[in-house]
C-alpha cells in the first residue's frame, strides 16, 4: 500500500498531535512528528525502507472534532498533496458534549466526515485512505455514559471505510484485547490519551493493518 516516494500524512486530534512542534513542518522531523504513534510508525517505516524516500507528516491538532478537522482540511491536508492520509477523529465529538455541551452528534459526525472524504477524493483522486477506529477505555475521564455513543461512532467509521474503499484500523479492538494483559490505566492515562505502551500498541496495530 505504501510505495516509493509516498508522502504519508497523519491527521486527527491530540492523540495524533501528541506534542508535535508547530514551527517545524518538515517531513520525517523528530520535532514535527510528536511523541506518539505517528513518530513510532515513522521510525519503523524509515528504518525498514531507507531507500524508498518516504515523507511522513503529522498535522494532528489537540481538541479537534470532525468539524474542526474539516475547517482546516484544505491547508492541512489537500495542499500537502499526500499519497496516503491516516485519519483518527471522534473522541472529542463525544467528550466536548459531556464537558461543555459542544459535541458533534453522531449523525452530523457522519455527514461532515463524508464531506471531508468527498472533498479529499475530488481534489486528490489517487489518494489512499486509512480510517482509524476511535476508541475509549472505561477509566479516568471516561464514564459508562460515553460508551454507546462511541460505539456508534465506531460503526460510522467502519461504514465509511467500506463505502470509500479505505483501510480500517481497529484501534478499539486492539485495546480491548490488550486489557486481557493489563488494566486500562496501563494503556491510557485518562481513558482517552494513550500512555507510551498505548501509543506503541497503536503503532503496531496500524503497521500490521496497513503494511501486512
Amino acid at each position: 500500500m505504501i510505495q516509493t516516494n509516498d508522502t504519508i500524512l497523519f491527521q486527527g486530534d491530540s492523540i495524533t498531535d501528541c506534542g508535535r512542534g508547530r514551527a517545524d513542518t518538515a517531513a520525517n522531523s523528530l520535532g514535527a512528528l510528536g511523541q506518539g504513534y505517528p513518530k513510532m510508525i515513522a521510525g519503523r517505516l524509515l528504518r525498514q525502507r531507507p531507500g524508498d524516500a518516504l515523507s511522513i507528516l503529522n498535522r494532528g491538532v489537540g481538541g479537534n472534532r470532525i468539524v474542526d478537522l474539516y475547517a482546516r482540511w484544505k491547508s492541512d491536508a489537500i495542499n500537502l498533496t499526500p499519497d496516503l492520509i491516516s485519519i483518527l477523529v471522534g473522541v472529542n465529538d463525544t467528550w466536548h458534549e459531556f464537558g461543555s455541551q459542544n459535541g458533534v452528534e453522531v449523525d452530523r459526525y457522519e455527514t461532515v466526515y463524508r464531506m471531508l472524504l468527498d472533498l479529499t477524493i475530488d481534489r486528490l483522486p489517487d489518494v489512499k485512505l486509512v480510517l482509524c477506529e476511535p476508541f475509549v477505555l472505561l477509566h479516568g475521564a471516561v464514564t459508562a455514559a460515553w460508551l454507546d455513543e462511541m460505539a456508534a461512532r465506531r460503526d460510522v467509521v467502519k461504514r465509511l471505510a467500506k463505502d470509500y474503499n479505505a483501510t480500517f484500523v481497529p484501534f478499539q479492538g486492539a485495546f480491548d484485547d490488550a486489557l486481557k494483559s493489563a488494566g486500562p490505566g496501563y494503556w491510557t492515562g485518562d481513558g482517552v490519551h494513550p500512555t507510551v505502551a498505548g501509543h506503541c500498541l497503536m503503532a503496531d496495530t496500524w503497521l500490521k493493518t496497513v503494511c501486512p
